[in-house]
């Protein structure tokens, strides 16, 4: 048995997207950065986050108002992609506290959009791909989505799926759900 201490970010974004091609002249950018830390020794969620980043390249799209429910109004009220940055490193430790999220995906969006703009990466090298661990521990084949991993653990979907916030909380009670398993594991550190 592994024994994990301290705080973990667990992060979840949703970023412009389309039904379609990307626009010309528009590139896929961070929308809203959700955030749920987690104490590991505890075993508990402890805190959520939401962060509305106004997009810079990118507009909302109808397909992607139906899908996480936010609107160019309501990101356009949000803080720049350097602020909301800045904010992890600050408010939440981001270059010192390891994080996970629910695949690579929320992690190479960092990197792209970070390497895009000139903003300085804000995580440190310790990531945890949940969804790996996940697979792992409960013995599948397959690495299940998000809600499908909660109906597996028998846990249910709180707040709107695809939506940062909730979905960085929902993600933060598969992770408790995983050490409960004693399946935890830093899977890239880069």
């Amino acid at each position: 048995m592994t024994e994990w201490t301290g705080l973990l970010n667990v992060v979840d974004v949703e970023a412009t997207c389309w039904a379609g091609a990307v626009p010309a002249g528009q590139s896929s950018e961070i929308i809203e950065i959700g955030l749920t830390v987690v104490d590991l020794a505890a075993r508990t969620r402890v805190s959520r986050h939401g962060i509305l980043v106004r997009p810079a390249r990118s507009a909302v799209s109808e397909f992607c108002t139906e899908l996480t429910g936010l609107t160019q109004e309501q990101v356009d009220g949000g803080v720049e992609f350097d602020q909301a940055c800045r904010l992890l490193a600050t408010e939440f430790a981001a270059g010192s506290r390891a994080w996970a999220s629910w695949g690579d995906y929320d992690r190479k969006q960092f990197r792209v959009q970070c390497a895009a703009t000139g903003v300085r990466y804000p995580f440190g090298r310790r990531h945890t791909n949940a969804k790996q661990v996940f697979a792992e521990s409960y013995g599948l084949r397959k690495r299940p989505g998000m809600d499908g991993a909660l109906r597996i653990a028998g846990l249910p979907l709180e707040g709107r799926h695809h939506r940062g916030e909730d979905d960085a909380w929902n993600i933060g009670a598969l992770v408790v759900a995983v050490l409960g398993r004693d399946g935890w594991r830093i899977t890239t550190e880069d």
